[in-house]
């Protein structure tokens, strides 16, 4: 049927008309080499606790840590980031720099029995001091530089352990130079740096604090971790990682700072990570859950936004199921 429209030029919707075609043209793609997988490690024997506020999330201890390896390698996942909750915490977080705390025995652990595991190590003491902070108290408040000692002495006992690279989150200034330094000084400056190099003061935490025991017991984080409003301290904060050493670049969290991840990747030739963190993944669960939403095209959706904004890599809870998706393609 003829009608005055016919000779528009201008028609792009032909490049939509099927499946086949929309493939052809389309600009991301999410590829499971993106997925990074977060793993919950706690002290004891026989653990399987599932997180109640982040579903088909679980702590491991490390006897039954093969369950999750084997299920992230079904599903074409191979690298992890590793958290751990220790048996016992104190005032300086003594289990994190241990060459027998929780995180070191299960980086032995994947590193002997998983060939093709790339392991990949949080490097902060929250997880580990009794009163939740990021690093050593004095006056009520982080002390910077003696919480960089110990960052150092942290990476060291992971690298010993056999870590492939260490991921520093605590928001230290200068953190990135201080394990650069001693990695190096240690004869492991070939093992990489991914720096939490932006990372927000966010509400969107609250439920890895759960699954990782670290919420704060006094105060909050907002003297080292970064104001949500602020775009041009982000960009200042990556510019110093880079500049001190780091080989990754991490904007964290994602959903709610796609913005922050563009600009950080227009800024940098390094590699730029997001952290889709717990909160962005327990929302699109518990809407999934009430029958609100399809959760694995938001899941997708989702996790498409944060490659379209710039993001290389990303970290995210939803690693094994976005590849068994993927894998079905």
């Amino acid at each position: 049927m003829n009608s005055e429209f016919d000779q528009l030029l201008s028609r792009p919707r032909r490049l939509r008309r099927n499946e086949n075609i929309r493939r052809l043209v389309r600009e991301t793609y999410l590829h499971r080499d993106d997925l990074i997988a977060p793993v919950f490690v706690i002290a004891g024997s026989n653990i399987k606790n599932e997180i109640p506020s982040m579903p088909d999330v679980f702590q491991y201890s490390i006897d039954r840590l093969n369950e999750e390896m084997d299920a992230l390698l079904k599903a074409g996942i191979t690298r992890v980031i590793l958290f751990g909750i220790p048996a016992a915490k104190d005032e300086v977080g003594s289990d994190a720099i241990s060459d027998d705390g929780i995180i070191q025995q299960a980086i032995r652990y994947i590193k002997q029995t998983y060939s093709d595991i790339f392991v990949i190590t949080d490097v902060c003491m929250c997880e580990y001091t009794d009163h939740g902070h990021c690093g050593i108290i004095v006056d009520g408040d982080v002390h910077n530089d003696q919480t960089l000692t110990y960052l150092q002495r942290q990476v060291v006992s992971h690298a010993k352990a056999g870590a492939d690279m260490v991921a520093p989150s605590g928001m230290m200034d200068g953190m990135i130079s201080a394990i650069r330094t001693g990695l190096n000084d240690h004869g492991f400056n070939s093992i990489p740096i991914m720096s939490y190099a932006v990372k927000y003061s966010s509400a969107f935490y609250g439920p890895f604090r759960e699954a990782a025991d670290s919420t704060p017991h006094f105060g909050d984080r907002k003297t080292y971790q970064m104001d949500p409003a602020n775009v041009r301290e982000g960009i200042k904060e990556a510019l110093l990682d880079v500049d001190e050493g780091a080989d990754i670049i991490m904007v964290k969290p994602a959903l709610a700072y796609l913005d922050i991840i563009s600009m950080v990747k227009e800024n940098t030739l390094l590699p730029v990570a997001c952290y889709n963190v717990s909160g962005e993944y327990s929302m699109i669960k518990a809407a999934a859950q009430k029958g609100w939403i399809d959760e694995d095209k938001v899941m997708m959706e989702s996790l498409i936004s944060m490659k379209r904004a710039g993001a290389d890599i990303i970290i995210t809870y939803f690693a094994k199921q976005a590849s068994s998706l993927l894998n079905k393609v």
